[in-house]
């Protein structure tokens, strides 16, 4: 592909560029078009494609694949919606990990994350980390402050070290009654300013293993996780930013 169209969406900030598939991109591909100096720039690439059901592919700003991305799924119904691919206000998505339910809520989406499954603790660099799996891997800390956390830093060695073959989204997160603020170190990107299934995975360390709900703080805004019959859904808002041509050159 010389020339791409595509739609910049956002949910929390966490940011994506969105195309029409199916298409099957490069890492190169992926990796240029994310860059923020001379791409479009974004957390990722999500390739959407029309069908029953409507389908996602996720790539990392690094080019890698990735599981699943609970804010490209919220991203991803509002997208299918919009286009008239789907006309009901529930509806299932296919993903990586298998369908994923999404429900328009007005002006906000609800996405299912999936099932958080606890496997216990690891200890790195003398501090403990949760590991959980819900569809994508992750390590949640639990801190008092979260200004004192290198996150860049921390967050790229805890990710290797965390017991996952193919690394891991590292969350960081202080709790206070049902308020729940967390930063994120992302697989393929860095520090972003929401992860999605993140904040779910963050939620059911919180809870632990329970059903409940909370309110959820990332830099990039405020969301709602609920954990309702052992399935974690997000919910906040799934925006568009703006829509283009991308020229490789």
């Amino acid at each position: 592909m010389s020339l791409i169209e595509f739609t910049k969406m956002q949910g929390f900030g966490n940011d994506f560029v969105v195309i029409d598939g199916p298409a099957r991109l490069t890492v190169d591909e992926v990796t240029r078009i994310c860059d923020r100096r001379r791409g479009v720039g974004a957390d990722g690439v999500l390739v959407v494609s029309p069908g029953n059901p409507v389908a996602m592919d996720y790539w990392n700003a690094d080019g890698s694949p990735a599981e699943m991305c609970g804010n490209g799924l919220r991203c991803v119904g509002r997208y299918a919606r919009d286009r008239g691919w789907v006309t009901e206000d529930e509806f299932s998505i296919d993903t990586p990990v298998g369908l994923r339910r999404v429900r328009i809520l007005a002006e906000l989406m609800e996405a299912e994350m999936g099932t958080p499954l606890l496997e216990g603790e690891e200890k790195i660099e003398g501090h403990s980390y949760h590991l959980v799996d819900i569809g994508n891997p992750h390590a949640v800390r639990v801190v008092d402050d979260l200004t004192e956390i290198d996150v860049r830093t921390v967050g790229p060695v805890v990710a290797q070290q965390a017991g996952f073959d193919a690394g891991c989204n590292v969350e960081f997160m202080s709790v206070v009654g049902d308020v729940l603020t967390m930063r994120v170190w992302e697989r393929g990107v860095g520090e972003t300013m929401a992860c999605g299934t993140g904040m779910a995975a963050a939620v059911a360390v919180a809870l632990k293993g329970a059903d409940g709900s909370m309110t959820v703080n990332v830099p990039g805004g405020t969301g709602s996780v609920e954990i309702r019959d052992g399935i974690a859904w997000l919910t906040g808002p799934a925006e568009y930013s703006f829509r283009g041509v991308w020229d490789q050159g």
